[in-house]
Formats: structure tokens, C-alpha cells, sequence
């Protein structure tokens, strides 16, 4: 069994040389480590192939995107068996208004499989020029979310490399086709700087630059494509500065300055045939209102409330074209869309199930009669859904296929409420075959519970294989997270941070007191805040659980905390709190599942850490599975998979992520001795 030797040569922590990037004896630790998750899983290998094969077998591996009519053409996405990343094309827009496409006429704008040469690869930007003539696109090949920036002629095919080094990956084009604003990161990899760029010359001019290693800037183009707007925004604060799209080489115009725990997000469209600027804001109330300033006198002192606040109700989003106001709202829990037609009377939408995930996927054109709907449920693939906003009718464009013998009314989805130590009533999504509610069954509960982040049910392709050996999935709908407004998150962040643990602990207390699972029978799961979330309920309630996944996960949040020289770190401090602050640190030590590893018996946890992630060190997992091997009582299974070659989000290409997948659930059905199901 590996276990790192503990070096008492850095003070208190005595697994801190596994921080030694690059140095050998790290390396090969983590390579030992890799070596025993195969050794361990072994017997599992015809089984993992089966669950690959499976999972692989109900996607549609050579399938279209549909088509997103833009100028005169049509945009679309073509995936072909085999190939790990989606190809991207063109071709000429139907007369006749329809989204046919015709393959004989067209365009390959982008191919990743050939820029991945079988390596990592994530696109960041993919933004075509105005004139439909550029595509600029950025690439990140470790998984450290460095980009490289390209332009490419889309008529000569001519690819030019921007010579810019620490790019965050933005990449947004004026009208003039000829210049593009894009994004630089700092040493602690927080994107702080924005350069404007003119087309045929090698320089760079800053337009706006934030040294406050709180905040996050970024460049985008309003929806009426008239306008720009930087963004620079913190956990809690925000500033917005707009400049005309048609002029580019002019100067920004502030919103309005910055005042500690005011947010505020613009957009740019029309009301009653008037240009004008939408603010969401929360200067009235922390669910967000909706303000009104016109284009030429968009500074606060100018706005007019549109939208007022509602206690009740969390106004997320606005979505903006010609032909309608769409509001994003969130209320019980769960998402709403609202539509305010121009000229014409309000409407919510309509939707068949429970509990599901809604959202805007795409305006399309900003002169469109329709938008584009993303709606799912944990029970029901995705659609892409069309809404004629003028009176709300609905039509199916597109379902996410699954091949094979599939119906979706074998399956059921439920959602009950657990009681939370201070009578807080805490949401739980589920989803199973409906025979398998009958009986205790393997359970897989899922949580994150932080940033404000929502968990809406979402379907999988890959759950099925669960589901289908008898397991109930659940998602714990914790606060910290976003999932019932604004201040389910505040209540579960800073001071408030064990809310999230104890709402998770009230939850899998649910599911197990109402039949639908044992401890013993019981998985939890989640990544990177939500490892958090997984490593401290671990050391609070390790009797609770049967087996654990962290995946990427925050595990030494006190000790990355403490170092301001760390990437994000500093951003961070509007989330966990400041740790140089004593009462802080006592607060965050209490919790951080790394500090409070004890000698006790845990159940079988495996941890995933990306080598390159520059979010979540590969260090917090390297760490806390060495404490936890020197220090817990029992002989239950402790796996660390370390991806050498990847970042955050794991390995890059979709069928690696099927792998990792199959590697999952082959570890959860050894532990749960259901390997021959």
C-alpha cells in the first residue's frame, strides 16, 4: 500500500513536500498512487470496460448540433464517432428561413482533434468578427487555463498566433472586425488586465486594469451588439465600464463606481423602440432588481427601477432582444422564466416536471421573434426548446438522444425535504427506477453547497448505469449553494460555512430514517467546494456513509488560504473569510477537512486531482489521502487518482470522460459488493 513518508522538516504540516511541483520523489508518489487505484480496481477491469461500453453505447456518437442562424449563415457543431472533440462549421442560411443544412456548401472553421494531436486540449474562446470573415479562438493545452490566442482568415485559412503570453482565454471582437479585446492573468492567475488589439500590428494597449486581487475582469458584448462592457466583480462588489462597439479606440464609460456589497450587471437593448441600458442590481435588496437608464445617460444616478425587488423571488438573469424582456427568476426552489413582450402582457412558462433544470440557452439574432430554452430533468434528456416570445408556444427543436432500448416513465423523480438542525426545511432531489423505491437500496447523494452555485436536476447518460443496477440517485440541495435564492447562499457561506455540513448530514439522515437507503449502502459524492463539503462531513459523521468521491477536491482550504501567493486565493477571502484574521482561522480550522483527519474509521474514499489545476492544487488530495492513510483505524479501500495531464475539469475529450465515469462507478459497485451486477 503506498503511504508517503511524513517529513517534520516544514513546521506542522508534515506532508507538505508533496507541494514540491515537479520534483522527483513527488512524482513518483503520485505515479505509486495511480499504480495502486489499477492494482485495487484490477478485478474490475472487465467490468469497467463493460460500464464504458455501456455508457458509450447510449450516445449518439456522430450526431449535429442545431444550427444557430447568424448574418447569412448558419453556425453549427458536427460530432463523428471516434473523435474526442466536436467540429465546428458553416454553411450559407437557408432562404426560406429554415435551419437546414446544407453539407454540399459547408465550412470547417475548426477542428480541435487536429489541433489535440491526441493530447489535452480546452477551447475557451470561439467568437466570429462582425463581418464573418475571423474567427478568434483561444486554446489551453495543460489544463492550467493559460490560452494561447489565434485569429483565423476564414476565407484563406491563414491562421495567425497573437504573441501574448498568460491569457485567460477571452477573446471579444468590435464592430470593426479589425480589433479585439482580450483578457491577461496575474501571477495568482486572476484575470486583472484588459488590452485592446488592432489586427496586422503586434501590440497591445491596456484599457483597464484592476490591481484589487479581490476581483475578476472580464470583457463581453452586450445583446444589442452595440455596446462592450468590462466587468470587474468579486464575491460581492461590482463595476461596470461600456464603450461603444463602433468605437472601439474611445473612452469607457463608468456605470456606476464601486460600493462595497453592491452588485450590479448591464445589458444593452430596446424598450419601446428606445435604445437603452438594463441593470440588474442589488441596491434595493439582495434577490435583485431590474433598472432602466437610457443609452446616452446610463450612470446610476440616472436608473429607473423596471423590476422591483421581491423577497420572495430571485431575479438570476436577464435575457435581451428586440422582441422581448426575459426575466430568469427562481422561486421555491426551483427556475422560472418570465416574459415580458414588447407591447404585449407578461407570461411565465409552462413546464411538465417536478423539479428540472431551465435556463436561456441562446437569443440567437438580436432582431428574433424566438429564443432558444435548455430544459432537463433528472429523469428526462435534455431539449433544446424554442419560445416564440410574442405568445409563449413551445416547440421541441432538439432532444439530447439516448440510443438504445430507453423510456423515460421507467424511471421516477421525487423531491422530499430534510430537516435541518435549526428547523430549516433543505430540499433533496431524487431519481430511480420505480421499482426500486420499494426497497432500501444503494444510494449515490450528491452535494457542492458553495459560491451560490445551484444544483438544478440534471439528466445523464452515464447515471443510467446505475439506475439501472438498482441504485437511487440524489442531489442534497445545501445551502451555500444557490438553489433557493440569495440568501440560502449567504447562509451558507463565511460564518455560516457548517450550515452546508449539517444541511448534508440532515439530508443522508433523511434518505436513510424514510427507507430509501442504509449507511452502509450509502455513497456521497462531489468536487472541488463540494470535496470540501465531502471531506468534512467524512471526519464529522464517518458512520454515515458507506463509500465517498471527492473529486479536485478543497480539502486544505486553511492552509491555501494563508497563502496569498497562491492563485485565487485573495478572491477567495469574500467566501471562507480571511484566515489572518484569528477568529477566522479558529472558524476555518474547525472545519477543513486536511486539519481535522482523525484517528477513526472512515469509510472507502476515492480522490481525483488534476496534476495542472490551477483552482484546486493536486496537492489538497495528495495531502489529506496521505493523513488519512497514517491516521484512520479501519482497512477499507483509499484510492487517489491523480490525471498527470490534466486540470480542473479532468481529462479533456468525451470519451475519456466516459472512462473516468465507468472508473467511478466500478469502485462504488466493488465497495457496495455489486460487481457482478
Amino acid at each position: 500500500m503506498p503511504a508517503p513518508i511524513a517529513r517534520v522538516d516544514h513546521g506542522q504540516d508534515p506532508y507538505k513536500w508533496l507541494e514540491k511541483r515537479d520534483a522527483p520523489e513527488v512524482l513518483d508518489h503520485l505515479k505509486a498512487e495511480n499504480a495502486w487505484v489499477e492494482e485495487q480496481l484490477l478485478e474490475q477491469s472487465a467490468l469497467r470496460e463493460t460500464l464504458y461500453q455501456e455508457i458509450k453505447g447510449r450516445i449518439r456518437e456522430t450526431d449535429l448540433s442545431l444550427p444557430s442562424p447568424w448574418g447569412p449563415w448558419l453556425y453549427y457543431q458536427r460530432t463523428t464517432a471516434g473523435d474526442e472533440y466536436a467540429r465546428h462549421y458553416r454553411c450559407p442560411r437557408p432562404a426560406d428561413g429554415s435551419l437546414r443544412v446544407d453539407e454540399s456548401a459547408e465550412q470547417l472553421l475548426l477542428d480541435p482533434n487536429q489541433l489535440a494531436a491526441g493530447g489535452f486540449l480546452s477551447l475557451g474562446a470561439f467568437s466570429i468578427s462582425q463581418d464573418h470573415s475571423k474567427l478568434a479562438y483561444s486554446l489551453d493545452t495543460q489544463g492550467d487555463e493559460i490560452y494561447r490566442l489565434f485569429v483565423k482568415d476564414l476565407a484563406s485559412g491563414e491562421v495567425l498566433a497573437l504573441p501574448f503570453d498568460h491569457c485567460d482565454g477571452s477573446m471579444v471582437w468590435a464592430n470593426d472586425s479589425q480589433t479585439l479585446f482580450f483578457g491577461e492573468l496575474d501571477d495568482t492567475h486572476r484575470p486583472h488586465k484588459i488590452y485592446r488589439h488592432r489586427l496586422g500590428t503586434e501590440d497591445r494597449e491596456a484599457v483597464y486594469h484592476d490591481p484589487d486581487g479581490r476581483y475578476f475582469v472580464h470583457c463581453y458584448r452586450a445583446s444589442s451588439e452595440r455596446q462592450l462592457v468590462i466587468l470587474s466583480n468579486s464575491k460581492t462588489t461590482s463595476e461596470a465600464w461600456v464603450l461603444s462597439a463602433d468605437e472601439p479606440e474611445g473612452t469607457w464609460t463608468c456605470l456606476a463606481a464601486r460600493e462595497e456589497n453592491h452588485e450590479y450587471y448591464p445589458d444593452h437593448g430596446q424598450l419601446d423602440g428606445k435604445w437603452c441600458w438594463f441593470v440588474r442590481s442589488n441596491q434595493s435588496g439582495i434577490n435583485f432588481a431590474l433598472y432602466l437608464a437610457t443609452e446616452n445617460a446610463p450612470q446610476r444616478e440616472n436608473w429607473q427601477e423596471l423590476v422591483a425587488h421581491n423577497d420572495a423571488v430571485m431575479l438570476e438573469d436577464i435575457s435581451l432582444n428586440s422582441s422581448a424582456l426575459t426575466l430568469s427568476l427562481r422561486e421555491a426552489g426551483l427556475p422560472v422564466i418570465e416574459v415580458r413582450p414588447q407591447g404585449g402582457a407578461a407570461y411565465r412558462l409552462q413546464l411538465p416536471d417536478a423539479a428540472y433544470s431551465l435556463h436561456v440557452q441562446n437569443t440567437l439574432e438580436f432582431e428574433s421573434p424566438v429564443i432558444r430554452l435548455r430544459y432537463e430533468a433528472l429523469n428526462r434528456p435534455a431539449q433544446i426548446r424554442q419560445l416564440r416570445l410574442a405568445d409563449g408556444a413551445q416547440e421541441v427543436l432538439k432532444e439530447t438522444p439516448v440510443e438504445g432500448p430507453f423510456d423515460a416513465d421507467a424511471y421516477e423523480s421525487r423531491r422530499i425535504w430534510a430537516t435541518a438542525n435549526d428547523g430549516t426545511q433543505v430540499p433533496i432531489s431524487l431519481v430511480a427506477r420505480r421499482e426500486t423505491f420499494a426497497t432500501a437500496a444503494p444510494l449515490y447523494l450528491y452535494g457542492y453547497g458553495a459560491y451560490g452555485h445551484s444544483l438544478d436536476p440534471w439528466f445523464s447518460h452515464a447515471r443510467l448505469s446505475l439506475l439501472d443496477r438498482g441504485f437511487i440517485f440524489a442531489i442534497a440541495h445545501v445551502r451555500g449553494g444557490g438553489d433557493l435564492g440569495e440568501a440560502w447562499y449567504r447562509a451558507g457561506k463565511l460564518e455560516h460555512k457548517p450550515n452546508t455540513f449539517s444541511d448534508f448530514i440532515a439530508c443522508a439522515e433523511k434518505l436513510i430514517a424514510d427507507g430509501y437507503t442504509t449507511p452502509q449502502r450509502l455513497a456521497i459524492s462531489g468536487g472541488s467546494a463540494g470535496g470540501l463539503l465531502i471531506g468534512a462531513v467524512l471526519n464529522m459523521r464517518p458512520d454515515l456513509f458507506g463509500a465517498a468521491i471527492a473529486e479536485v477536491p478543497f480539502v486544505d482550504v486553511l492552509n491555501t488560504m494563508l497563502d496569498e501567493d497562491l492563485p485565487l486565493t485573495v478572491t477567495e477571502y469574500d467566501e471562507w473569510g480571511n484566515p489572518n484574521e484569528p477568529d477566522v482561522y479558529a472558524r476555518i480550522k474547525a472545519y477543513a477537512p486536511y486539519e481535522n483527519v482523525q484517528a477513526q474509521a472512515y469509510p472507502a474514499i476515492l480522490a481525483v486531482a488534476g496534476y495542472n489545476d490551477s483552482r484546486v492544487q493536486y496537492w489538497e488530495a495528495a495531502k489529506w489521502v496521505a493523513k488519512l492513510r497514517a491516521s484512520k483505524t479501519d482497512d477499507n479501500l483509499l484510492l487517489l487518482k491523480t490525471e498527470l495531464e490534466a486540470g480542473h475539469g479532468g481529462m479533456s475529450g468525451r470519451y475519456q470522460a466516459l472512462k473516468d465515469a465507468a472508473l467511478e462507478y466500478a469502485f462504488l459497485l466493488k465497495v457496495f459488493a455489486l460487481t457482478d451486477a
